[in-house]
């Protein structure tokens, strides 16, 4: 029940992010600042969600002492957090959502090496559950790339401005400026998800961690945006979709997102958080079709077939090694003499 319940929050998480990118972009459109609103959204979020969130959950509780290497790692996760958002948002401002969403199933496979690199996944393709996990991870890219770089023809026709929007965007000269900073977003995310599962293997409480990580990245988008923000006049909030998007951002992305992505990591490990990435794509694709009168191609209806099949050979091969670890943890609980239990055997010498 708690792997459906880890499965079905993430989901959840992903269709939240869908609608971020594209608002941030129309924000970004009607000038906003990629640095001040990176400020912005963590100051809200450490604020007004994570502060009284901590507060509340921890009145009746007592809190685990925070060590100086505990808060040293946080900070660490923070400036590696600061760079996830400055290089995704900034990316997103010189290419477009489109892309956003495509680069980012570079995520599983960044993850994976990293993961096998740091020792917190065993390659061991002996074991199918070993050997399922590595071709689910490669498949899903496959799909994603399929999804991003084939079309074919036309399954469903509807005349609509994005398309025509996002061709343009990506047609543009500044795409590569873009593709560059997103594919950097994507390995720090990679990174993030193994400093926040070494972390709170460590130090158990997501609330916690993820509000500290809030005040940190606030402080360090600070002194970045002082320094690379030379208009005073950015710093001003205007009413509308830069608000909007500065609420949803913080809400959303940086509050419930990273609090259930640490929650997930915890619980699950980082390749399991990322694999979650391609699904992206796919609830991208199915809610521009409905509800933005998009396009559906033969290649996005193949591609998302087989990033299908890839997640669901990585969730196989997930709850067979914790099947696996359960069983083993049952079998050394088990008294060493088959036939004589130890309570007997004591009563039998008395």
């Amino acid at each position: 029940m708690l792997g459906f319940g880890v499965t079905t929050v993430m989901v959840a998480v992903e269709f939240l992010e869908v609608g971020l990118s594209t608002l941030t972009k129309a924000a970004i459109n009607k000038g906003m600042s990629d640095f001040v609103f990176i400020v912005y959204t963590n100051a809200f979020a450490a604020s007004f969600i994570l502060l009284p969130s901590t507060l509340l959950y921890y009145r009746k509780r007592s809190r685990p002492l925070l060590t100086v290497s505990i808060v040293s790692r946080i900070f660490l996760l923070g400036l590696i957090g600061c760079c996830v958002q400055t290089f995704m948002i900034t990316g997103i401002g010189f290419s477009s959502p489109t892309l956003s969403s495509a680069i980012t199933n570079l995520t599983p496979a960044f993850t994976f090496i990293l993961a096998i690199i740091s020792r917190m996944e065993k390659l061991n393709l002996k074991l199918q559950s070993s050997l399922a996990k590595s071709i689910g991870t490669m498949v899903s890219i496959a799909g994603a790339l399929t999804v991003t770089l084939f079309k074919g023809p036309e399954v469903v026709t509807t005349s609509s401005p994005y398309n025509l929007r996002d061709e343009i965007l990506l047609a543009h000269t500044n795409w590569l400026i873009g593709g560059l900073l997103l594919t950097a977003g994507s390995f720090s995310l990679s990174l993030l998800y193994i400093v926040q599962t070494s972390i709170v293997k460590d130090y158990p409480e997501e609330l916690m961690v993820t509000f500290i990580c809030c005040v940190f990245v606030t402080l360090q988008s600070a002194i970045l945006a002082l320094i690379l923000e030379g208009d005073p006049n950015a710093w001003r909030l205007k009413p509308g979709m830069e608000l909007m998007a500065i609420l949803y951002s913080a809400v959303f992305a940086v509050a419930l997102r990273t609090l259930v992505h640490t929650w997930a990591c915890h619980k699950k490990g980082p390749v399991y958080v990322s694999m979650f990435k391609p699904l992206g794509i796919v609830i991208a694709m199915v809610m521009g079709v409905t509800f933005l009168g998009d396009t559906l191609y033969v290649g996005s209806v193949v591609g998302a077939v087989i990033i299908a099949f890839g997640f669901y050979s990585v969730m196989w091969g997930q709850t067979r090694e914790e099947k696996m670890a359960d069983y083993e943890g049952m079998d050394s609980l088990r008294p060493s003499s088959p036939k004589i239990p130890l309570l007997q055997n004591s009563s039998m010498e008395a």
